[in-house]
């Protein structure tokens, strides 16, 4: 009998072995390997982070291009790419003035201009951009490093929502490529920050590499979150796409790598054992994962229908599809477990192992009919991918007839935008996830809309919770958000447009040998890091 390669690692790992592969990399020319770090990401099929909310375009968006501001770790928004800024007395008007040394990786500078075409094609998507572009009575240059933005009525959370991590990111792109309009994909890849996108050696579905841009300036605080300096301590970064897990972690174990982003949890132990290698958190409230349903066809266009989905969830038992039970918590509230927003209104549906009776009962009460429930299951994400499996058997022992549609990422990412019935190509249920900081960011976050057909994915409408919403950014204090927050999960819990499956820290496996990573939600930042003597 013959022994594949993949059974060969298999068994090497089963016995703590480091296992010695065929190198994914050597083909490519690179600087000297103590000055380049090799990371297991992911695919990366988008690179406009303005057309996606793709965590994996966002971490793109991160390297290569700026921001006007970035949030500390205390999540306190800092100026990155302003030097100095003022608000006029009436708080109406905003003037920013960009540091000295800012320039794109074409040679030329940072204008005002760029910035004031990012800022109107970034606010045609987001909802916290969309808030300022409604409110804004003017946003223009005044010269090459001024530009003001002019509010019709004060918003004290501006310089928040610019400063926002949450998918798509105020990314600043050069004034040609942000004229383009938002639904239109920018493919140049060129921006003014750390690193700069390697066209050459780029190789879709295997590896993109990002090279240190030498000309980077990068500001005197030190690196604080996503905000201070931005120090590129190695020359190069080359991101691999290894889907196969066991391989991923045999790569790691030889050196072949140095961080793979998302190690299943099975996989810990060979991790664990080996001296060389680490876990690591880097989001240290987790991720909340939950899921979208359909609010305009059958079944789940009846609110008793998605209601039926809050009692009918085991979280514990979805979490330990592919997580340690150490690693995992339930959530209750919309609005994460660790915001300055969490809080436990209307949560009277939450029932430790849920509550499978009462969601038979809800989808009879709907008048469920035997309609085909089309679940999108993710193939190259197994945590969201073994939820579906599971969600699919629950659904089926209460009688609904559940179906997966297995596909990867751009599968999935092109029905998604179906709205029509399963018979049209169209979704019942597709499960995702985000960090427990993104549950709080109310007006930038799409995931946290309820405005219909114009919203995310799902399309849930309550005009009384949007109404809320609206107010978010009038309101001058914690107190008054925090109690807006109650009165909108209090509406959420009711429509029930978005039902969580709990909450998990995802730690990256790195060798010991790479150093100061950044620990923050939601986006991996490459800068900081460093190679450090075994």
């Amino acid at each position: 009998m013959s022994i594949s390669r993949r059974n060969l690692v298999k068994m090497g790992i089963a016995a703590g072995a480091s296992i010695s592969i065929p190198s994914v990399l050597r083909a490519q020319t690179a600087p000297t390997d103590a000055r380049t770090v090799r990371m297991v990401m992911g695919e990366l099929s988008t690179f406009d982070p303005i057309l996606t909310t793709a965590t994996m375009t966002g971490n793109h968006g991160l390297a290569i291009y700026d921001m006007l501001f970035s949030l500390d770790s205390k999540m306190v928004p800092q100026p990155q790419m302003v030097g100095k800024w003022a608000v006029s007395d009436d708080k109406k008007a905003y003037t920013f003035e960009l540091r000295d040394g800012l320039g794109w990786h074409d040679g030329t500078p940072v204008t005002a201009a760029d910035c004031v075409a990012s800022i109107r094609r970034w606010g045609e998507v987001p909802s916290g951009g969309k808030l300022i572009m409604e409110r804004a009575s003017d946003i223009s240059a005044q010269d090459d490093k001024t530009f003001t933005i002019s509010l019709k009525e004060p918003m004290g959370l501006l310089t928040e929502i610019l400063a926002g991590a949450v998918t798509p990111v105020l990314y600043i792109m050069r004034e040609k490529d942000a004229s383009l309009a938002a639904t239109e994909q920018v493919t140049a890849n060129i921006g003014s920050g750390p690193f700069k996108f390697n066209h050459a050696l780029a190789n879709p579905g295997t590896s993109f590499t990002y090279d240190r841009n030498e000309k980077y300036v990068p500001r005197h605080e030190p690196a604080d979150g996503f905000a201070g300096g931005k120090v590129v301590n190695v020359d190069r970064v080359i991101w691999e796409n290894i889907t196969d897990q066991q391989t991923a972690l045999a790569a790691l174990q030889s050196g072949e790598v140095d961080f793979h982003l998302t190690p299943p949890a099975d996989l810990y132990p060979a991790i664990e054992s080996d001296t060389n290698l680490s876990l690591q958190v880097l989001n240290k409230a987790g991720d909340v994962y939950f899921l979208r349903m359909n609010c305009l066809q059958k079944p789940f266009d009846n609110v008793k229908a998605r209601q039926a989905m809050l009692h009918l969830i085991d979280q514990e038992a979805f979490m330990r599809t592919s997580f340690r039970p150490e690693y995992t918590r339930t959530i209750t509230s919309f609005f994460g477990n660790q915001t300055p927003y969490t809080n436990d209104e209307n949560t009277g549906w939450y029932k430790k192992g849920g509550d499978p009776e009462k969601a038979k009962q809800l989808f009879k009460e709907a008048g469920y009919s035997g309609e085909k429930v089309v679940i999108l299951q993710r193939t190259d994400w197994a945590e969201a991918g073994n939820c579906a499996q599971l969600l699919a058997v629950t659904l089926r022992n209460i009688g609904v007839n559940a179906e997966l549609a297995p596909g990867d990422s751009a599968l999935g990412g092109d029905r998604i935008k179906n709205k029509g019935s399963v018979e049209s190509g169209g979704w019942s249920i597709f499960i995702t996830c985000e960090s427990d900081y993104e549950r709080s960011t109310t007006l930038s976050n799409p995931t946290l809309s309820a405005n219909g057909e114009q919203g995310w994915w799902g399309w849930p409408q309550s005009d009384e919770y949007e109404a809320l919403r609206a107010k978010w950014a009038d309101v001058e204090t914690l107190k008054e958000r925090q109690a807006l927050a109650r009165e909108m999960q209090r509406i959420q819990w009711d429509i029930a447009g978005t039902v969580l499956l709990g909450s998990a820290l995802s730690p990256i496996a790195r060798r010991k040998t790479l150093a100061s990573l950044i620990e923050m939600p939601s986006l991996i930042a490459m800068w900081n890091m460093q190679r450090v003597p075994a």
